[in-house]
């Protein structure tokens, strides 16, 4: 269902004073637009939101606001809708604008189930997601 990491993914993570500023941004350093589901604990249960959609060499922040979470999901596709992170973690996503509360039975409830990269944020309060070309370093 997964196909081999088509992305190098580098984690990088900057440390902030104040929470006001914190945040998780994804930055798109491959040779094409790619598409992004962000996933995370909402409440008593995972909540999963998209698309951004992100060009060459842009970044976005795809959260705003403190980091509440140590893990964040992401899932990345290309133009093509082939996923570009090795993730591991299936939780539920849809073809356009979508927030979609629980990770079981995606199909089951009309969605479509993806696999998220976990990301370990660590206690940072804002954290970049690196997505960068394949061989890329």
């Amino acid at each position: 269902m997964t196909r081999v990491l088509a992305a190098m993914v580098a984690l990088g993570a900057g440390f902030c004073a104040l929470p006001a500023h914190a945040e998780f941004i994804v930055c798109n350093q491959s040779f094409d637009v790619v598409n992004v589901a962000i996933g995370q604990v909402a409440g008593d249960g995972f909540r999963t939101d998209g698309w951004w959609t992100i060009g060459t060499n842009q970044c976005a922040n795809v959260i705003k606001g403190q980091l509440d979470n140590r893990y964040v999901y992401a899932y990345a596709t290309d133009v093509f809708g082939q996923p570009l992170l090795d993730g591991k973690t299936e939780m539920c996503v849809a073809p356009k604008k979508f927030t979609i509360s629980g990770t079981g039975d995606c199909w089951q409830r009309g969605h479509i189930e993806a696999p998220f990269l976990e990301v370990d944020t660590g206690s940072a309060a804002r954290f970049t997601l690196f997505i960068k070309p394949p061989g890329g370093s």
